[in-house]
């Protein structure tokens, strides 16, 4: 295979990955995330969709897990699996993931205490 062939082979596969990387959503967190980011990065969300979770946020306080975004008019069980790997409800500052990491390290040891 000369060079050129290979050249135009590289080409071809770059231009034929180039729409899955720009369909690929990225994990969002929609406690703090604006409406745009929420439809950007959301598969299914629109930017009407999108304000409506933010309102609905604003009204209701922050979202516990990611089911609690059923309660958000237009958003159904598909969307919500269709998403649920990229759908964050992390505090700003990321403390509940803080919090219930400490637990499981805690009771390990008290078992081990009582073991004794």
């Amino acid at each position: 295979m000369n060079e050129k062939t290979s050249r135009a082979l590289v080409q071809m596969l770059i231009v034929s990955l180039m729409p899955v990387a720009t369909a690929w959503a990225g994990p969002v967190n929609v406690n703090t995330a604006d409406a745009a980011a929420i439809a950007k990065e959301l598969d299914g969300i629109g930017p009407a969709k999108a304000q409506a979770i933010v309102e609905y946020r604003q009204k209701n306080g922050p979202f516990r897990a990611a089911e609690d975004l059923l309660k958000v008019e237009g958003i159904g069980e598909k969307v919500l699996e269709q998403n649920r790997g990229n759908i964050r409800v992390d505090k700003a500052g990321g403390a509940p993931a803080a919090s219930t990491a400490a637990k499981p390290a805690t009771k390990p040891s008290q078992k081990a205490s009582d073991s004794r």
